[in-house]
C-alpha cells in the first residue's frame, strides 16, 4: 500500500526483498552495516571495540546471526521481522548461547534506538527485555556501553517507546536501589553519551537513503530526548540529595555516590558552558526542543544554581523572563516552571532588565492572545507569577490595570472549552483578590490603599465584569430578540421565568460562560466585603442604575429586555453562592436599596421586567424581609397615605395591610402582557404564617363578592382569565410546597388549603350555563378542575361539586349525539338518555349543540384525568367516555362521507367538520394506560354501549360504501378491545357481545347462545347486504386479531392464570362463525378463498393437532348438514371433477356445498388433514348416502364433488411419497373398503342402459354416473398435461372397460341420444377410459375414440369460427357506432350460449393429450412391443385433429386482432373471454406447441383462405402481445412464430419478402444505393415499432412492465430468426445490416437494467465463492446458454409468470445472443457509453460469463471452417485466443495474427502482421487494415470475416480493382464488389461507399475526377 515516508526509490543496487539484500551484503562485514554514515552518537564506529569478541562471534548460532545481519537493512519491515524473530529465539535459546550475541547486539541496539520508525524502536526495547531476562547478570560486561542509550531512550517522544524502554530497564534491575546503583556506576558513560548526542547535527546523521525531512525529525527527537534525559539525571544525582540528605548512604556505598554526584555536576557545568547556556536550543524551530530546554534550565536552576552568575545573569534573565513570546502551547508548562523558579531564586535579576519592554509587553501580548491556547497551564500560574514579581519592578496601579485589561481581552467565550473557561475565571478571581489583599505592597497609607482597591473595583469589576454580565446576549436570546414577535406571557411557553432560569443554572452540568462570570463577580464582592463593606459602594450604585434602567424601559413594555434576564440570573447566583452562607449584606447593601428605588416606578409604570425582578428577589430573601426593605427604609413610601402611620415598626398587621391595599390591586389589575409576571409575584408574596388570610383576600377580590351580579356567576372576562391563570400557577405552587422538610405542616401544601366556597359556586354556575360561551369560561373550568396531565389531578373544588360539573358535561355531549344526522348515532343516544334521567338532568334542545359540545370537550380536555377520582360514579364516567368515543367515530365518518349525497344532506353532515378535528386531537391525547386505570364496571358499561353502536353502524349506515364503513367499524372495534380489555377473557366477552344474535345476523347459521351447540339451518330473514358488511367486519377483525382470538376463542393459560369472575360463560370456539363466513363466500373487500381460508390454514398449522381438530370437525359437520339439507338444488353436470380448482368451486351456486368443498380442498392441499382423516370422512358420507334402505337423494347429488376431493387425497399418497407430509398410507382394510365401494358403484351404473339410450328425467342415473367418474381423479402436470391419481385393480379396470365398450356398441344406433348432458358424460368417460384402460384398447376402441374426439373438437371449431366472423362483422361493417355499443355487442358475441360444447371439447382435448403422450411414450419404448398405436394409420387422424386445434388457436387470435384494430378496450374484451374457459385454452396451447409442421402449414393456409380482415400472422402477434396476457397461449404463439413454416413470414414484411427471395448481392444502380432504406428490407409492423422506434421512455418503466416484455419478445423473435438462417445467406446479411442501420441501441441499456451488474461484480470479486443469488445465476446461465446454442426458447418457456428474476434471465439470454449475432453492433454501443462505472461493470460481466464461451465458439468455428485453398491456411491457439492466417501466392506471402481480447467483443480484435514476403510496406499496411476492418465490422462469426478477407485477396490477385473510397475489393459491411463505374475516369466503386460519399459531401461528383456521376 505504499512505502513509509522517506523510503527511497529501489534500484538494482537496492534489492526489494530481504533475502536478496542479504545475499548482496558481505558475509564478514558486521561493522559495515552501521547506519547514519557510520556514526554511533557523534563518534565514528571503531571495530576494535569488538576485536576481543571476534573469536566468540564465530560461535554465534547461524540463525541468530542471520537475524542480526538483517537488522542492518534499510527497510523497516525487515527490521521488525528480524526483531520479532530474535525475540522468539531469545526465549528458546540457552543463556550460554545468548551471551555470545551481546557484543553484536549492543552495537545494533545503540544504532536502532536512533531509527526513524517508532515501531522499530519499540520492538528493539521489547527484544532488549527478552535478552536481559534471559542473560541476567551476564549483561554486566556491556552495561557501560549500553547504559547511555538505555537511559536516553526512556525519554523518547513516543510514549509507547519510552514505556518499553523503562520496562526493559526495570526487567534488568527490578529493585529501585539496583537501578540507582547501575546509574551511579555508569555516570560518566551516560553523560558522555548525552553530550555526544547534543553535538549531533542533521549533517552528521545524514544518510543518502534517508529523506531530509526524516533527518530533521530524527535530529529533533535525539536533541529533545537528550535534554530531558540530562534534566532527569541532574534531578537524580543532585535534586534527590537536596530532598533526601541520606542519599549518599544508598546501597552502602557513600564514596561512589558522592563521586557520582561530583561527576554529574562537573559534566553538567561543562555541558552548560559548552552549549552557551542552551540558548541556541531555545531558538530552535522545534517545540519539543524548546520545551525540553525549559525543562533542563529549570533543573539547572533547581539543582546547580551556581552556574547562574553575574556574567550570564542578564542574558539568561532576558531569555527566561522574556519567554512570553513563546507561542507553542506545548512549551508553556515547562516555560512557566522555569520562569517562576528563576524569578523566585533570582529576584534581583529583574533589576538588570528593561522590565516593561522585555517582560511586561510580552506578557500583555501573551494574555491578549489567550495564552496561545495553553489556558489550562498558563492561567493557574498567573497568581504565582504576581507573587514572585518584585514590587519595585512594576508600576503599581497602572500595571495592575494593564494586567487585568489584557487578561480580560484574551478571553474568547465562543472558543472557550468548559475547562478553559473555568480556569480563566478562577485565575481572574484569584488575581483580583490577590491584588486587593496585597495592595499594601504597592501603596503606602490607608487612603492610598483604599483608593487603589476602589480603582480596581471601579475599573475592572464594574466597568468590565459587570457590564459584560449585563450586556451579554447568547444565541438563543438573539433569536428571540430579532424574531420580531412576542406572545402573551401567559401563553408563551418559551419565555424564561425565574424558575426556568434556575433549571439552566443546574450545578450538576458544566457551567456556562455567564454563570462563570457571575460566580466570579460574586466571589470578588464577597472577598471585598470581608475587607471593607465600603468597597461595595460603586458596585451597588451600578447595580441600582441597571435595575432602574430596566424598570424605566416603558417603550418595550410588552416584551422582556435582555438586561432583566441577566439581573435575574445574577440574583439566583447570589442565592446559590452567598445566601447559602447566611450572608445578609447582599440584601442590605445591594438588593434592598435597589428594589426600594425601583418599586415606585414598578407600581406606576407596570413594568413587567420590574415585577419579575421583584418576584425573584422575594423568592430569594422572603416576602416580609423584602417588603421591610421596600417600605421601612424608604421615606417616600413610609409616609404613604395607604399605610397607617402607627405601623412604622412593620408589625405583622402592617404586612397584611400592604399586601391587601398595594399588592393585590397591583397584581390583579387588568389582563395584559404583564399578567403572568404579576401573578407570579402574588404567589411569591404568600407567606406561610398568613397564607389563609392572603388567599381568601385574593379570591374575594377576583370573584367580586360585593357585586350584586356575583350570585349569577357573571364574573367579567378579565377577572375570569386572571383567575384561571392564577389557579394554574397555584397548582404548581401547591406541588412545590409539598416538597421539603415540614411540608406536611406547611400552609398551602394541601389541596384543602386552597378551597374556597366562592370558587366552587362560580365553577358550578358556569358548568350549568348554556351558550354562548366565552373562551375564558372553558379556560377557568379547566384550571379549577385540573387533571390535564396524568398524575396532576389536583382540583380546587369539592368532590360533590366536581360530580355535578361532570354531569353537566355529560348532558352537553349527549345533546350533540341526539342531534346527529346518522341514525346509528341517535340509536346510541337512546342508551344514554335513560342515564341522564337517572342523574335528574334535563336535555335542552333549543341551543347550539355544536357550541355546547365544543365547550364540554374543551373542559374535558383540560380535566380528563380527574375522571379517575370518580371511580365510584361508574355510570357517569362510562357515559362521558362512551360519548367521547361515539362523537369521535361520528367525526371519522364525517371526514370520509361520500360526496355523492345531495347538497343538503352533505352540508348538514359536513357542518361539524372543524369540531371533528378537535375531537380527533382530543382522542389522540388519551393513552391506553388511562383506559386500563378505569374500574371494571365502568369499562364493561362502556363496551356495551360501544359494541351496540358498532353493530348499528354496520346494519343501518347507508351514507358510506361498504368498504369504508366496515373499515371504520373494524378500527373502532379494535380501539374498544385495546382500550377496554385488560385480559383475553374480557376480550372474548366483548367479541361474544359483538357476534351475538340479532334480527339481521347471522344469515346462514342460527346460533343458540343459551348452549354451546351450533346448528346449521337457513335463516328465514334475508338481509344479505347487511350480513355481507358484517362478515366483512369480522374478516377484518380476523386479519388484525387472528383466527385463534376471533373464531377459536383461544385464551392463553399462564402458570397462574384463572378465569376472571366477570366472564359470563366459559369461552369456547365459534365454529358456526367460520361456517357463516364460508357460506357468505364473498363480501366487500374479501372472500372466503382469498381472506378467510388462508388464515384458517395458517392457524391450523401453527397449533397442535388437538387444539384445532375440534374446531375444524365442527365446521365440517355444520357445512355437511347444510349441504345435505340443500342438496335438492342438484349439481352441475359440467363440473370438472378431475380439476377441482378455485374457479370450479366458485361456479357452484349452492352456498353450503361451495363452502364445504373449499374447506376440504384447503385442508387437504395444505396437509392439515391426512389420508386417515380423508378415509374417515369418506366412510361418514357413504353412511349418510343411505337413510335406512333408501337412497338419500340429496346426499347423492352432492356426493360426486365431495368424493372427488376425498379420493384424490386417499390415492395421492399411494402414487407419490412426500417425506414432509403427515399422511400415512392406507392399510389393506381401508383400501379394500374404498375399492369395494367404487366397485359397487360401477356395477350400479352398468345396470343402467347405455348413455346414448338414456331418456331425460330417468331417476338418479346422471348422479350415479358422476359419482363413478369422481372416483377416478386426475391431476394437472406441467400446465395442461394430466396424470392418474389412482392405481386400480384388474377387476375394476375390466368393469370400466366394459362400461366404455357398452357405450361404443350403443353408439352405432341411429337413435343415439345427443343431449348435452349425455355428451358431457360420454366425453368424461372417454378421458377415464384412455387414462386407465388404454392398454386394453383394440382398433375398434381407438376408432370410436378418434371419431368422437374429431366430432367434438370440430364442434368447438365451428363455434369459435362463428365468434371470429361475428367479431369481424361487428368491427368492419362500417356502422358509426360508439364504443359502448360495440363493446356490449362484443360481450354478447364472446358469451357462448351453450358452454357444454366447450366443456365437451375440453374433455376431448384432454383425451387427445393423453393419446399424444402415450404415443410418445411408446416410441421411446421397445419397438418390438405390438400395439394398435404403433401402426401409422393414426398419424393422418392426429394431424387432422391438430389442424382443427390450430384453427381454434388462430380463431381466438384473429378475433382479438380484429378487435384491437378498433380499440384496446375491444381487444381486452375478447382476451378476457378466454379466462372463462382457462383449462380449455391451456389444452389448446399445449397441443399447438406439439403440433407438426404439416399441420401448421395446412392450418395457416386454411386461415388465409378464410379471408377475414386479419390473417394468421397478425393473430399470432396479437396473442403474443395481448392486452390480457394468457401465458400458455403466448408461449404457443412464440413457438409458432419462431419455427418453420411460419418463421419466414413472421419477421419480414409482406411487401419486401418476395423481392428478397430473388435478391442478390449485386448493385442495381444509383437508385438503390441506400442499403439501409426501407425499400430494401422492412420488418412487420407488429415488431418494427419495437425494433426501429424504441422510445427512451422505456427506461423509466417498471422492470416487469408489459411494454418491456413485448420488446424483449420482439427482439427474441428477430434474433432467433437470424440465427436460423445460413451464415452466408443474403437475407441474413440484409437483416444484420438492417439492425445495424435502423435499430435503436436503447435495447441494450434496457437489458442492463434487468441484469444486476452490482451483484455480478461482487460475485466476480469473491471469485464465485459461496451461494450465487438466483437473479445472478439466472442471467449468467441464460447468457452462456444462448451464446453456446444460439437459442432463446428455454428462457421464453420459463418466462411466465413474469418475475424480475425471470426477466433478468431473458435479458441475459438476449444479450448473449446479440453478442453472438451482432458483435460489432454491441461494440459500437459499448464504446459510446459515457458512464465509466457502468461500462466497467458491463465489461466485467461480459468478460466473466459471456466472452469465454463466445471466444471458444468463434475459435471452434474457425477451426472447423473449410477454406479449401492451398494458398491460405489458418491455425488456432485456444490457450492464447489467437488465430494465425497465412496467405501465400507465388513469391509473396503474409502472416496475420488475430488476437481476441478477454472482453471480446466489447473490445476490438487486434490484428498484427507477423511476417510478409514480397509485399510492399504500403500494400502490407492496406491489407492489414482491411483485415482489421473485416473482423471488427463483422456482425457474425469471425470465420466468415476471415473467409471474406480471403476472397478480397483472391479478387485483388485476380486483377479486380479495389474501391478507391474504402481501398477494398469486397465491401466490409455488405460484402459486395465495386460495380458502379464513373463514366469519365472508369473507376468502379461500391454502391454503399458511393452513397455515403454523396450524402456526406452533399455533391454527386466522382471522388477521383470530380466529374458529375
Amino acid at each position: 500500500m505504499g512505502r513509509q515516508k522517506g523510503e527511497g526509490a529501489r534500484t538494482k543496487a537496492r534489492p526489494s526483498s530481504s533475502g536478496l539484500a542479504a545475499s548482496l551484503l558481505p558475509s564478514a562485514s558486521a561493522a559495515a552495516s552501521v547506519g547514519f554514515g557510520g556514526y554511533v552518537g557523534s563518534s565514528r564506529f571503531d571495530s576494535s571495540l569488538f576485536t576481543e569478541d571476534a573469536t566468540s562471534s564465530l560461535d554465534i548460532d547461524s540463525e541468530v546471526a542471520q537475524h542480526l545481519k538483517r537488522l542492518a537493512r534499510k527497510d523497516y519491515t525487515t527490521k521488525l521481522k528480524a526483531l520479532a524473530s530474535l525475540s522468539s529465539l531469545l526465549k528458546q535459546r540457552s543463556t550460554k548461547d545468548i551471551v555470545l550475541i551481546i557484543p553484536q547486539w549492543a552495537f545494533e541496539y545503540r544504532r536502532l534506538l536512533l531509527d526513524y520508525n517508532r515501531e522499530v524502536r519499540q520492538a528493539t526495547h521489547e527484544t532488549m527485555t527478552n535478552l536481559v531476562v534471559a542473560v541476567g547478570r551476564d549483561i554486566a560486561p556491556r552495561l557501560k556501553y549500553l547504559m547511555g542509550p538505555w537511559w536516553f531512550s526512556q525519554f523518547d517522544p513516543n510514549p509507547e517507546v519510552s514505556q518499553a524502554a523503562k520496562q526493559s530497564f526495570q526487567a534488568a534491575f527490578p529493585a529501585q536501589e539496583k537501578r540507582l546503583n547501575a546509574i551511579i556506576l555508569c555516570t560518566s558513560e551516560i553523560f558522555m553519551y548525552l553530550e555526544e548526542n547534543l553535538r549531533l547535527t542533521p549533517q552528521i546523521l545524514s544518510d543518502k537513503a534517508v529523506a531530509l525531512d526524516e533527518l530533521g525529525e530524527m535530529h529533533q527527537q535525539v536533541i529533545s530526548s537528550s535534554l530531558l534525559a540530562l534534566a532527569a539525571l541532574l534531578d537524580v544525582f543532585v535534586g534527590m540529595q537536596l530532598e533526601r540528605p541520606g542519599f549518599e548512604n544508598v546501597a552502602g556505598e557513600p564514596k561512589r555516590a558522592s563521586k557520582a554526584r561530583m561527576t554529574a555536576i562537573t559534566f553538567a557545568e561543562n555541558i552548560f558552558s559548552a552549549h552557551k547556556y542552551f540558548l541556541d536550543f531555545l531558538k530552535s524551530q522545534s517545540p519539543a526542543i524548546r520545551s525540553a530546554t525549559y525543562t533542563v534550565l529549570k533543573s539547572y536552576i533547581k539543582n546547580i544554581s551556581h552556574v547562574f552568575n553575574e556574567e550570564n545573569m542578564k542574558t539568561l534573565g532576558t531569555a527566561i523572563l522574556g519567554a512570553f513570546h513563546e507561542k507553542d502551547p506545548a512549551c508553556h508548562s515547562s516555560m512557566w516552571d522555569a520562569i517562576l523558579l528563576f524569578s523566585n531564586r533570582f529576584p534581583d535579576s529583574w533589576t538588570s532588565l528593561n522590565v516593561q519592554k522585555t517582560v511586561l509587553n510580552r506578557l500583555w501580548h501573551f494574555l491578549r492572545n489567550g495564552c496561545f491556547g495553553s489556558q489550562q497551564a498558563s492561567y493557574p500560574a498567573l497568581v504565582l507569577f504576581l507573587d514572585v514579581v518584585p514590587p519595585k519592578a512594576i508600576a503599581g496601579e497602572k500595571s495592575f490595570l494593564d494586567f487585568f485589561n489584557n487578561l480580560w481581552a484574551g478571553k474568547n467565550p465562543s472558543h472557550f472549552a468548559s475547562a478553559d473557561q473555568s480556569a480563566f475565571f478562577r485565575a481572574f478571581k484569584e488575581c483580583f483578590l490577590w491584588g486587593l489583599h496585597n495592595a499594601p505592597r504597592f501603596c503606602t497609607g490607608v487612603d492610598s490603599i483604599f483608593d487603589f482597591r476602589v480603582t480596581l473595583i471601579d475599573n475592572i469589576l464594574v466597568k468590565l465584569l459587570w457590564q459584560e454580565f449585563v450586556s451579554f446576549v447568547n444565541s438563543k436570546d438573539q433569536d428571540r430578540e430579532f424574531s420580531g414577535m412576542y406572545m402573551d406571557p401567559s401563553e408563551d411557553k418559551s419565555l424564561p421565568s425565574h424558575k426556568n432560569i434556575v433549571d439552566t443554572l443546574d450545578t450538576r452540568q458544566p457551567l456556562s460562560y455567564i454563570q462563570e462570570l457571575g460566580n466570579c463577580i460574586i466571589d470578588i464582592l464577597s472577598g471585598a466585603q470581608l475587607l471593607d463593606h465600603n468597597l461595595l459602594s460603586s458596585f451597588c450604585k451600578a447595580f441600582q442604575d441597571t435595575c432602574l434602567g430596566v424598570v424605566q424601559q416603558t417603550e418595550n413594555k410588552e416584551r422582556p429586555t435582555k438586561n432583566v434576564e441577566q439581573i435575574i440570573k445574577f440574583l439566583l447566583l447570589l442565592e446559590r453562592q452567598a445566601m447559602q452562607k447566611g450572608e445578609a449584606w447582599l440584601l442590605v447593601y445591594v438588593v434592598g436599596p435597589a428594589l426600594a428605588k425601583c418599586f415606585p416606578l414598578i407600581r406606576s409604570l407596570g413594568s413587567m421586567d420590574g415585577v419579575r425582578l421583584l418576584s425573584v428577589s422575594i423568592s430569594i430573601f422572603g416576602p416580609r424581609k423584602v417588603i421591610h426593605e421596600l417600605f421601612m427604609n424608604n421615606e417616600e413610601w413610609s409616609c404613604s397615605p395607604d399605610l397607617d402611620n402607627n405601623n412604622r415598626d412593620f408589625e405583622p398587621e402592617h404586612f397584611m395591610q400592604v399586601f391587601n391595599k398595594i399588592f393585590i390591586p397591583l397584581c390583579l389589575s387588568e389582563h395584559n402582557c404583564s399578567t403572568s409576571a404579576r401573578l407570579d409575584l402574588l404567589l411569591v408574596l404568600l407567606d406561610d404564617e398568613y397564607f389563609s388570610e392572603q388567599w381568601s383576600a385574593v379570591i374575594l377580590y377576583l370573584t367580586n363578592v360585593e357585586d350584586s351580579v356575583a350570585a349569577t356567576g357573571a364574573i367579567d372576562s378579565d377577572h375570569l382569565v386572571i383567575l384561571a391563570m392564577l389557579l394554574e400557577r397555584a397548582r404548581t405552587e401547591l406541588t412545590e410546597r409539598k416538597v421539603g422538610k415540614n411540608s406536611r405542616h406547611r400552609q398551602g401544601s394541601h389541596t384543602d388549603h386552597w378551597h374556597h366556597e366562592h370558587l366552587e359556586s362560580t365553577a358550578v354556575s358556569i358548568a350549568c350555563s348554556v351558550p354562548p360561551f366565552r373562551n375564558s369560561h372553558a379556560q377557568f373550568m379547566r384550571a379549577i378542575i385540573g387533571g390535564s396531565k396524568e398524575g396532576n389531578q389536583t382540583s380546587f373544588v369539592s368532590r360533590n361539586a366536581l360530580i355535578l360539573i361532570f354531569k353537566e358535561i355529560f348532558v352537553k355531549l349527549l345533546s350533540f349525539i341526539q342531534d346527529s344526522s346518522f341514525s346509528w348515532v341517535k340509536d346510541a343516544g337512546l342508551l344514554f338518555t335513560h342515564r341522564a334521567k337517572n342523574f335528574g338532568l334535563e336535555i335542552s334542545s333549543d341551543v347550539n349543540m355544536i357550541e355546547m359540545a365544543q365547550f364540554a370537550l374543551e373542559v374535558l380536555d383540560g380535566s380528563f384525568f380527574c375522571l379517575n377520582t370518580l371511580s365510584e360514579e361508574s355510570d357517569l364516567v362510562s357515559g362521558i367516555l362512551a360519548a367521547v368515543f361515539i362523537i369521535g367515530w361520528e367525526c371519522s365518518i364525517v371526514v370520509v362521507v361520500d360526496d355523492a349525497l345531495d347538497n343538503e344532506s352533505n352540508t348538514k353532515i359536513k357542518t361539524p367538520l372543524k369540531f371533528c378535528e378537535f375531537v380527533h386531537a382530543f382522542r389522540s391525547k388519551i393513552s391506553n394506560q388511562f383506559w386500563k386505570s378505569l374500574s371494571l364496571y365502568s369499562r364493561k358499561k362502556m363496551s356495551n354501549i360501544l359494541v351496540h353502536s358498532i353493530r348499528s353502524a354496520i346494519f343501518k349506515e347507508d351514507k358510506l360504501n361498504s368498504k369504508k364503513i366496515t373499515s371504520l367499524c373494524c378500527k373502532w372495534m379494535l380501539e374498544v378491545l385495546e382500550c377496554l380489555c385488560q385480559d383475553q377473557y374480557e376480550e372474548q366477552s366483548q367479541l361474544d357481545q359483538l357476534l351475538s344474535k340479532g334480527d339481521t345476523w347471522p344469515l346462514w347459521i342460527n346460533s343458540d347462545y343459551g348452549t354451546l351447540k351450533r346448528s346449521a339451518a337457513l335463516n328465514i330473514e334475508n338481509n344479505a347486504s347487511g350480513n355481507r358488511k358484517f362478515v366483512s367486519l369480522i374478516d377484518k377483525l380476523i386479519i388484525n386479531l387472528g383466527i385463534d382470538r376471533v373464531v377459536a376463542g383461544y385464551v392463553e393459560q399462564g402458570p397462574s392464570s384463572t378465569p376472571k369472575e366477570t366472564t359470563d360463560s366459559t369461552v369456547t370456539h365459534r365454529a358456526w362463525l367460520a361456517a357463516e363466513l364460508l357460506c357468505t363466500w364473498k363480501w366487500p373487500g374479501g372472500s372466503a378463498v382469498a381472506s378467510f381460508l388462508p388464515l384458517l390454514s395458517a392457524y391450523a398449522k401453527s397449533k397442535s393437532y388437538y387444539s384445532h381438530e375440534i374446531l375444524l370437525d365442527s365446521i365440517f359437520n355444520i357445512l355437511l348438514d347444510g349441504t345435505i339439507v340443500h342438496g335438492e338444488n342438484g349439481v352441475q353436470s359440467l363440473f370438472n371433477v378431475w380439476s377441482v380448482s378455485e374457479g370450479e368451486v366458485d361456479g357452484i351456486e349452492e352456498s353450503f356445498l361451495r363452502a364445504l368443498l373449499s374447506l376440504l380442498i384447503t385442508l387437504f392441499e395444505d396437509n392439515i388433514w391426512d389420508t386417515g382423516k380423508a378415509m374417515n370422512l369418506f366412510e361418514l358420507i357413504v353412511k349418510r348416502l343411505f337413510i335406512g334402505e333408501e337412497i338419500n337423494r340429496n346426499c347423492l347429488r352432492i356426493l360426486p364433488m365431495i368424493t372427488s376431493v376425498l379420493v384424490r387425497k386417499l390415492c395421492r399418497k399411494n402414487i407419490t411419497s412426500d417425506k414432509n407430509s403427515r399422511d400415512c398410507p392406507l392399510d389393506s382394510f381401508q383400501e379394500n373398503q374404498l375399492h369395494d365401494a367404487i366397485r359397487i358403484w360401477l356395477q350400479k351404473i352398468l345396470s343402467f342402459p347405455p348413455l346414448v339410450a338414456w331418456q331425460s328425467g330417468e331417476a338418479d342415473m346422471e348422479e350415479w354416473f358422476q359419482l363413478v367418474i369422481s372416483c377416478y381423479p386426475m391431476t394437472t402436470v406441467g400446465g395442461a398435461a394430466m396424470k392418474m391419481e389412482r392405481n386400480i385393480g384388474l377387476d375394476e379396470r375390466t368393469l370400466l372397460l366394459n362400461l366404455f365398450r357398452r357405450q361404443r356398441h350403443a353408439s352405432t344406433s341411429a337413435t343415439a341420444n345427443q343431449l348435452p348432458v349425455v355428451q358431457v358424460l360420454l366425453s368424461k368417460l372417454m378421458v377415464l377410459s384412455i387414462a386407465y384402460c388404454w392398454k386394453d384398447f383394440d382398433e375398434q376402441d381407438w376408432e370410436f375414440l378418434f371419431s368422437r374426439l374429431r366430432c367434438w373438437i370440430q364442434s368447438a371449431v365451428v363455434v369459435m369460427e362463428e365468434v371470429a366472423e361475428s367479431v369481424n362483422d361487428a368491427i368492419t361493417d362500417g356502422s358509426p357506432e360508439n364504443l359502448d355499443v360495440v363493446l356490449k355487442k362484443l360481450e354478447q358475441i364472446v358469451l357462448i350460449p351453450n358452454p357444454s360444447t366447450i366443456r365437451i371439447a375440453e374433455n376431448a382435448l384432454l383425451s387427445f393429450s393423453w393419446f399424444c403422450g402415450l404415443l410418445g411414450h411408446l416410441q421411446a419404448e421397445d419397438a418390438d412391443d405390438i400395439s394398435p398405436l404403433r401402426t401409422g394409420r393414426w398419424d393422418h387422424i392426429k394431424d387432422r385433429i391438430l389442424e382443427a386445434i390450430l384453427r381454434l388457436f388462430f380463431c381466438t387470435g384473429i378475433a382479438e386482432a380484429i378487435a384491437s384494430s378498433y380499440s384496446d378496450a375491444a381487444a381486452h374484451t375478447i382476451a378476457s373471454s378466454r379466462f372463462r374457459h382457462s383449462f380449455f385454452w391451456e389444452l389448446v396451447a399445449s397441443s399447438v406447441v406439439n403440433s407438426s409442421p404439416n399441420a401448421r402449414d395446412r392450418a395457416v393456409k386454411s386461415v388465409e383462405f378464410w379471408g377475414l380482415s386479419k390473417g394468421p400472422i397478425s393473430s399470432l402477434y396479437t396473442i403474443l402481445f395481448s392486452s390480457k396476457p394468457f401465458p400458455s397461449l403466448q408461449f404457443s404463439a412464440y413457438v409458432i412464430l419462431s419455427t418453420r413454416p411460419v418463421s419466414h413470414l413472421a419477421i419480414i414484411s409482406e411487401n419486401t419478402s418476395c423481392s428478397l427471395e430473388g435478391d442478390s448481392s449485386g448493385d442495381q444502380g444509383l437508385s438503390h444505393l441506400d442499403m439501409s432504406s426501407e425499400d430494401n428490407i422492412r420488418t412487420r409492423d407488429e415488431i418494427s415499432c419495437m425494433i426501429e422506434k424504441l422510445p427512451y421512455e422505456i427506461l423509466e418503466t417498471e422492470l416487469i412492465a408489459e411494454q418491456r416484455l413485448n420488446i424483449f419478445l420482439a427482439w427474441s423473435l428477430l434474433l432467433s430468426h437470424i440465427c436460423s438462417l445460413p451464415s452466408q445467406s443474403p437475407l441474413r446479411e440484409r437483416l444484420v445490416q438492417y439492425i445495424q442501420d435502423s435499430s435503436n441501441s436503447v435495447i441494450l441499456d434496457c437489458l442492463f437494467q434487468h441484469i444486476p451488474l452490482e451483484l455480478c461484480t461482487a460475485q466476480i470479486v469473491k471469485k464465485k465463492d459461496g451461494e450465487i443469488p438466483d437473479v445472478v445465476s439466472g442471467a449468467t446461465t441464460a447468457a452462456t446458454h444462448a451464446i453456446t446454442n444460439g437459442l432463446l426458447l428455454s428462457s421464453i418457456e420459463s418466462l411466465w409468470p413474469i418475475e424480475p428474476t425471470k426477466m433478468a434471465s431473458l435479458a441475459g439470454a438476449i444479450y448473449g445472443l446479440m453478442l453472438r449475432v451482432f458483435p460489432a453492433y454491441v461494440r459500437v454501443w459499448f464504446s459510446d457509453l459515457r458512464d465509466r462505472s457502468m461500462s466497467s461493470m458491463i465489461e466485467s460481466f461480459t468478460r466473466s460469463w459471456c466472452s469465454p464461451p463466445l471466444i471458444a465458439n468463434e475459435l471452434l468455428q474457425i477451426k472447423k471452417a473449410n477454406f479449401a485453398d492451398e494458398n491460405f491456411s489458418v491455425t488456432v491457439s485456444k490457450s492464447a485466443n489467437e488465430v494465425v492466417a497465412t496467405y501465400t501466392k507465388d513469391d509473396t506471402g503474409m502472416d496475420l495474427v488475430i488476437r481476441l481480447p478477454a472482453s471480446y467483443p466489447l473490445r476490438p480484435v487486434d490484428v498484427e502482421c507477423l511476417r510478409s514476403l514480397g509485399i510492399s510496406e504500403v500494400k502490407q499496411r492496406k491489407w492489414l487494415m482491411s483485415m482489421m476492418l473485416f473482423v471488427r465490422n463483422q456482425n457474425g462469426a469471425l470465420a466468415e470475416a476471415i473467409r471474406i478477407w480471403k476472397r478480397n485477396f483472391d479478387k485483388e490477385f485476380e486483377g479486380v480493382e479495389e474501391c478507391p473510397i474504402c481501398y477494398s475489393v469486397i465491401h466490409t459491411a455488405n460484402h459486395s464488389l465495386p460495380r458502379l463505374a464513373c463514366k469519365t475516369c472508369k473507376h468502379k466503386f461500391h454502391s454503399a461507399c458511393l452513397y455515403k460519399w454523396f450524402s456526406t459531401s452533399h455533391k454527386s461528383l466522382c471522388p477521383l475526377c470530380k466529374s458529375p456521376f
